[in-house]
């Protein structure tokens, strides 16, 4: 082996480990004169709610409840006479429509008209003989003083006088029994309303005291809406209230129900309550009113519909109303303060009702109060709140 191969033997086993000194001392360089890196922690991220600022107001309570409509008057049409049906009214028929004293029924009234007749002529015959008895006690009293007679035959006359006196009244109430009947054989509608059911027909032999049709009356309707008794603090109804109450003082009601396709809303007013307390349901009945043709209803609800109603209750001063999202533990809110922090308050909660609670006492006026429904809360916690344009200042 000659020098020259002897060199290069030896310069390639020195040059990897020359690589790698210059490469160590390099990193050695890099991690002394390297800056010190100090932990630090980000800064947290407000959650974004929704918020209301607080502004108490006099606020009107509302009752809701429900109950089917019912016709203020209902009845069954009775003939007070018997007879044959000679005719019947072409509104006498299921859903037919009559005004107060429209002619529905006519019952055979020759019977009836005999009757008058015979009776009149009664009176023809009672009237003679009293004039008779009367002429005779008036001559028997002018004899009895020329004594040309006795006591007896005067007490005779007087008698007689009575007796003509007496039949002759007894003939004129005969009169106007048979007079009566004879108007009764024209069934007249005792109001305006509809008619429910007929059971009569052209030809029938109908008898006195026997129910042809049912009726019931249309000029105005009721609608008995159930009502907790702890419901009835929010109505203006005194509780000592007998009977109906004054107009003045009769809560409106709104009746809304969707007939024919349409939602339709009627305006009533509740006229009284019960006396008494359901016991399987421990509810009072208020009975709201419906008048066709008042406060601008067209036409009354149709009998037998379903209807929710909503009444008007008293007037409360500095309610707070806030959405039912914004309760929690039943009985705190929470509140942003001016860091934009959460803080937990207590509060005095006057009725929860549908999505909104009605608050008295804990908040004041401009305080800012959480609506979001957050699943975690820490008192403190940061937020960013975002007010709507209905509640925004």
């Amino acid at each position: 082996m000659n020098k020259q191969q002897t060199i290069n033997i030896k310069t390639k086993a020195v040059l990897p480990v020359g690589i790698l000194a210059i490469a160590f001392l390099g990193a050695a360089t890099l991690l002394a004169t390297s800056q010190r890196l100090e932990p630090t922690q980000p800064d947290p991220i407000a959650t974004v709610v929704r918020a209301i600022n607080i502004h108490p107001e006099m606020v009107r309570m509302t009752v809701h409840a429900q109950g089917a409509v019912s016709p203020r008057t209902e009845s069954d049409l009775v003939p007070e006479v018997s007879g044959t049906v000679v005719w019947v009214s072409p509104n006498l028929v299921s859903g037919g429509y009559f005004e107060h004293g429209a002619l529905l029924l006519k019952v055979d009234d020759r019977d009836y008209q005999n009757s008058v007749e015979r009776a009149e002529a009664s009176i023809r015959r009672a009237e003679a003989e009293n004039q008779l008895a009367q002429f005779n006690l008036i001559r028997s009293i002018e004899l009895e003083t020329q004594q040309l007679i006795s006591q007896a035959d005067l007490e005779s006359a007087v008698r007689t006088a009575n007796v003509a006196e007496a039949v002759l009244q007894d003939a004129r109430v005969v009169l106007e029994q048979a007079e009566r009947d004879l108007e009764r054989t024209e069934i007249r509608a005792p109001f305006t309303g509809l008619v429910r059911s007929e059971r009569v027909d052209t030809g029938q032999f109908v008898s006195r005291g026997t129910s042809v049709a049912s009726i019931y009356g249309s000029d105005y309707v009721e609608v008995r809406l159930p009502i907790a008794d702890s419901q009835l603090a929010y109505l203006s109804i005194p509780l000592t209230q007998r009977g109906e109450l004054d107009e003045a003082d009769a809560p409106i009601a709104t009746l809304s129900a969707n007939f024919a396709g349409i939602e339709q809303k009627w305006l009533g007013r509740i006229v009284r309550t019960e006396a008494e307390i359901d016991a399987t349901s421990r509810m009072v009945h208020a009975v709201a009113r419906v008048r066709a043709g008042e406060d601008g209803n067209k036409m009354s609800p149709p009998v037998g519909l379903f209807v929710q109603a909503d009444i008007e209750g008293r007037l409360v001063d500095n309610v707070i109303v806030l959405p039912r999202a914004a309760l929690r533990n039943d009985s705190q809110v929470l509140l942003i303060d001016s860091d934009n922090r959460l803080r937990y308050r207590t509060v005095e909660i006057l009725r929860i009702y549908r999505d909104e609670i009605y608050i008295t006492e804990g908040l004041n006026e401009g305080e800012v109060v959480c609506i979001s429904p957050l699943q975690t809360v820490v008192s403190g916690m940061l937020v960013s709140p975002v007010y709507s344009s209905a509640t925004e200042g």
